[in-house]
């Protein structure tokens, strides 16, 4: 089981990369994605201990490192799906950074958010529905069908330039050895849908372009009544080159470690592979002592599927 953590978790609480990877030593980790709030100032540090066999990356989130001037880190500051031809400019020159960060430390993978459709949000308000016990009730589905109407009518566009940003992607992806996949998002805003996804997959038909899966992210959809989180896994995961792992407490709080949500994670042994990045991905406020428990709940979860030990030299 190549299980690992995310720098999202600690890279705001140090000043060198190396002191940054033995923090995720000391929980017994030996396999970590660099994620997309990662300053420039910290990567010669965890290159070295790259170098000297301490740490395997398995993946990088886009954008890393951080873009120089960029107003804060994040995954969606420029999307391959915006209408605005400059932002999509944007998301492809630094998403080729990332990939050849990627290459630079021997990870296989940088995940990628896509976008939103250009609409105003909804999710949020069936999210603040659910808070108040009125998941089943009528105004619910009529916004979530209002919803789902609007979104479907603006995504062509949208779909249209993310299909022609991973088609000029392509052949830096080619010769940095490094496959993109795009993660699936919580909100049913987001781009691409699971079925979005599957259409896009089908098409590229690459070993270059694939699917990262969000446990939380999907739960949450689930949990909002959008989709069936282990029957749309199933079919995407001829396409899967890694997963987010961290638990939700319903309706949509997410990147908890598990069991503080209500995951049930025996029901994923299946998907679970040995070559599979599997990367834990919680707050920075998260405890080493609950990313610990967190740890062994998973091993024990995923004890008939892989090695109990949560270790991967």
């Amino acid at each position: 089981m190549i299980l690992g953590i995310s720098t999202r978790w600690n890279a705001c609480r140090h000043s060198s990369g190396e002191t940054l990877i033995r923090e995720i030593l000391d929980l017994g980790l030996r396999n970590v994605e660099l994620g997309y709030d990662l300053m420039a100032d910290l990567l010669p540090g965890i290159r070295k201990m790259v170098a000297d066999g301490a740490i395997n990356v398995t993946s990088v989130h886009s954008f890393c490192p951080v873009p120089m001037l960029a107003p804060y880190p994040s995954p969606e500051l420029f999307t391959l799906a915006s209408l605005d031809k400059d932002v999509r400019v944007m998301a492809i020159r630094y998403i080729t950074d990332t990939v050849m960060t990627a290459k630079e430390v021997g990870a296989r993978v940088v995940v990628v958010h896509a976008g939103n459709v250009d609409m105003k949000n909804m999710t949020g308000k069936l999210v603040a529905l659910c808070r108040d016990g009125q998941q089943y009730s009528e105004k619910y589905d009529r916004i979530k069908m209002e919803l789902l109407m609007k979104r479907d009518k603006l995504a062509r566009k949208h779909l249209q330039y993310l299909y022609e940003g991973l088609e000029i992607l392509l052949p830096s992806l080619q010769n940095a050895g490094v496959s993109l996949a795009l993660e699936n998002l919580p909100g049913w805003e987001s781009v691409p849908t699971e079925l979005e996804m599957q259409s896009l997959l089908d098409h590229f038909k690459s070993p270059l372009i694939r699917y990262w899966h969000d446990m939380g992210h999907a739960q949450t959809r689930q949990n909002l009544g959008f989709i069936g989180h282990l029957s749309w896994l199933e079919r995407l995961q001829p396409f899967l080159a890694g997963m987010h792992v961290h638990d939700v407490l319903k309706p949509v709080r997410d990147h908890l470690m598990p069991p503080a949500g209500n995951i049930d994670f025996k029901l994923f042994s299946r998907f679970i592979k040995h070559d599979l990045p599997l990367v834990l991905e919680p707050y920075p406020d998260v405890t080493a002592e609950e990313v610990r428990k967190g740890i062994e709940v998973l091993s024990a979860a995923w004890r008939d599927a892989t090695p109990a030990q949560a270790v991967t030299n």
